[in-house]
């Protein structure tokens, strides 16, 4: 199966309750189709530097950040294909680069154990920017489920809910199961609207009689700072925290 290796495009952002999502997913139906493969449980491995340098930079919201993940589709297996994904954000246009390698020649690969067995150039890139941040390391299991939809009229037009957000900082595996520390209220969900160029009217009008507003959203970054930041400053303080944060969901 041929994957799209290559992505440039605008991801515009919405917190939606749950009634709001129940209410664009019936709108959108005359325009938009369901993904083929349907609801989907999307696994992330994030890296990062020991200090969090990566994500404490794109907190500060420059012109330009960069990230590094290796994602599933599913509970991968070693021999199962993952995808590496170095994703970059200039002046509000997201360009993501790619390569499908399997699960355990992606895992040593990033983590710096073996090089890659085929170069490319996107995985010239991934050597790159690894080698502009030394000591990258896994951080971070970031998982949700999915319903994705696209337009009829243009596939590049793409709709995305993310629910059951949740995050750990050990058990770092795509192998594994999905748990974590949720990072939204349960009667929240995160919208995506990924576009090359402008939105349609009819979706613009529709955000508009809901009265849905575009917001700033990042699952890594919210996670760091609402879990990962208040546990290592307490770990450095001497602080201890009584809220269990890595339990099973």
């Amino acid at each position: 199966m041929a994957f799209q290796t290559v992505f440039k495009r605008y991801e515009l952002k919405y917190l939606l309750t749950t009634e709001q999502r129940e209410r664009i997913i019936t709108a959108i139906a005359s325009f938009m189709e369901a993904d083929s493969y349907g609801r989907t449980t999307i696994r992330n491995i994030y890296f990062d530097t020991d200090s969090y340098a990566l994500i404490r930079r794109s907190i500060e919201k420059p012109a330009y950040k960069e990230k590094l993940r290796i994602r599933s589709y599913k509970q991968a297996e070693r021999g199962d294909t993952v995808f590496v994904e170095l994703k970059k954000k200039y002046q509000s246009v997201v360009y993501k680069r790619r390569i499908s390698l399997c699960e355990s020649e992606a895992m040593s690969w990033v983590t710096g154990e073996r090089p890659i067995s085929k170069e490319t150039q996107i995985s010239r890139e991934i050597d790159y920017f690894r080698s502009l941040h030394e000591g990258l390391l896994p951080t971070v299991f970031l998982s949700y489920d999915r319903d994705a939809f696209y337009s009829r009229d243009d596939k590049s037009f793409r709709v995305t809910f993310d629910s059951n957000i949740l995050c750990r900082t050990t058990d770092l595996s795509l192998t594994s199961e999905v748990y974590g520390t949720p990072i939204l209220d349960a009667d929240k969900c995160l919208m995506e609207i990924k576009c090359s160029g402008g939105m349609p009217l009819w979706m613009a009008k529709l955000l508009s009689a809901e009265r849905i507003y575009k917001t700033s959203f990042s699952k890594y970054g919210t996670a760091y700072a609402s879990l990962i930041f208040p546990e290592t400053k307490n770990a450095l303080t001497g602080k201890t925290n009584k809220k269990e944060i890595y339990t099973h969901a």
